[in-house]
C-alpha cells in the first residue's frame, strides 16, 4: 500500500515542500506580491526540518555506510558540479516548462542575508535529503517493488529508473535540466549503493548554483 508507515516517513517532508509550493502559486494568482511571501521559504524549510528530525529514526538509509571508497565521493562531488554546469546552461526556451518566479531576496536593491542564508541552508542541506529520500530510496525502488526497503540500489529495474527521471525533469521548470539531474543522480544511487552518494552531489549542485546566484543576481533560478 501507498501508505503503509514506511512510505508516508519518505512522502510526508516532500509533500510538505510540495504543498507550500502550490500555496505560493495559489496566493500569487490571488494578487499577492512574490516579495510579500518571501517568508514562507522559512516556514517551508522550518517544516521539513521537523519532519524530517521526527522521522529521523525511520530512515535507516541515512546510516552512515561503511567501507565506501573515496571514489565514491569525488564521483558525487564532480557529477553535483557537472550537474550544475548543466543547470545553468539548459535554459533555452524549449528546454524550460511554465514560469519560474525566482526568490528575490532584495529589499530596495539591499539583499536581506538572513533570506539568502535561510535559501542557500534549505538549499544545500535540507532539500537534497528530503528529495533523495522520495525520489531515490522511496519511488526508483517502491516502483522496483512495493516492499522497497528490501530492494537494494542495485536491483532497481529499467522501467523504475526512466519513470523517478521523468518525475523528476516535469518537477522543474527547466525540465531538460531537471531529466540530465534525475539520471546522474539515480545512476549515482544505483553505482554506489548509498542514498548519501546522490544527496552530496544534490547538495553540491544546489549550494554552487546558490551561490552563483547571489553572485550573479540571476534571481529567476530560485
Amino acid at each position: 500500500m501507498m501508505f503503509d508507515r514506511d512510505n508516508v516517513y519518505r512522502i510526508a517532508p516532500f509533500g510538505a515542500y510540495v504543498f507550500f509550493m502550490l500555496l505560493e502559486d495559489v496566493l500569487l494568482k490571488f494578487g499577492w506580491d512574490a516579495n510579500e511571501l518571501r517568508l514562507l521559504y522559512v516556514v517551508k524549510i522550518t517544516v521539513v526540518v521537523g519532519l524530517l528530525w521526527l522521522m529521523r529514526r525511520a530512515y535507516s538509509e541515512l546510516r552512515w555506510p561503511a567501507g565506501v571508497s573515496s571514489r565514491t565521493w569525488i564521483v558525487a562531488i564532480v557529477a553535483g558540479i557537472v550537474v550544475f554546469v548543466a543547470w545553468i546552461n539548459l535554459t533555452a526556451d524549449w528546454m524550460v516548462m511554465g514560469e519560474s518566479v525566482g526568490f528575490d531576496p532584495r529589499d530596495d536593491a539591499e539583499i536581506d542575508w538572513f533570506l539568502v542564508t535561510v535559501r542557500l541552508a534549505g538549499a544545500a542541506l535540507v532539500v537534497p535529503i528530503m528529495e533523495e529520500l522520495f525520489w531515490r530510496s522511496f519511488l526508483m525502488r517502491w516502483i522496483t517493488h512495493p516492499d522497497f526497503l528490501t530492494v537494494s540500489p542495485a536491483q532497481i529495474g529499467f522501467k523504475a529508473f526512466c519513470i523517478t527521471a521523468i518525475l523528476f525533469a516535469v518537477a522543474h521548470s527547466l525540465w531538460l535540466a531537471g531529466l540530465f539531474a534525475g539520471i546522474i543522480y539515480n545512476l549515482l544511487y544505483m553505482r554506489s549503493g548509498t542514498l548519501w552518494s546522490p544527496i552530496l552531489a544534490h547538495a553540491i549542485t544546489n549550494g554552487i548554483l546558490g551561490i552563483w546566484i547571489v553572485s550573479t543576481g540571476n534571481w529567476g533560478f530560485w
